[in-house]
């Protein structure tokens, strides 16, 4: 899952400047390497992008790209990996949820599609990893 928790550069007179989004692809990618290696073999159901585009509670259509435009879809395509499900930011996931009425529950807003699409998404690689690969076994570690 790819989810920027803040605005961060790095910089340094020895490395380009990172932006939040190729921090966050990095280590998807490193995950995704990580779970998907012959000593772990972990299958992966797809990425899920987080803060995808901040989109004003006045203004529902329109769509900004904050953290840039289509990082996960493109490491997705680049990792052979279903992009799952792409999350605005919407100021109302989080009072919705303090207020114990998720976002998700409302089908008509962006929010609410959004994650019906996730979830319609999950559910489907769920089905098609079981489908067509064995169990997952447990990783065991030795001692």
């Amino acid at each position: 899952m790819l989810a920027p928790e803040a605005m961060i550069r790095l910089f340094t007179s020895e490395q380009p400047i990172l932006d939040v989004q190729q921090v966050a692809l990095a280590d998807a990618r490193k995950g995704i390497n990580m779970y998907t290696n012959d000593k772990v073999n972990v299958p992966i159901l797809g990425l899920v992008e987080n803060m995808s585009w901040f989109t004003p509670a006045e203004l529902p259509e329109n769509k900004y790209f904050i953290f840039g435009k289509e990082g996960a879809k493109q490491l997705a395509e680049e990792m052979n990996v279903p992009l799952l499900g792409q999350i605005p930011i919407v100021q109302s996931i989080c009072e919705n949820g303090d207020k114990g009425t998720p976002a998700a529950l409302n089908e008509n807003s962006i929010t609410g599609r959004a994650f019906i699409e996730l979830a319609e998404n999950v559910v489907k690689q769920t089905e098609k990893r079981n489908a067509e690969q064995a169990p997952t076994h447990i990783v065991e570690m030795k001692k």
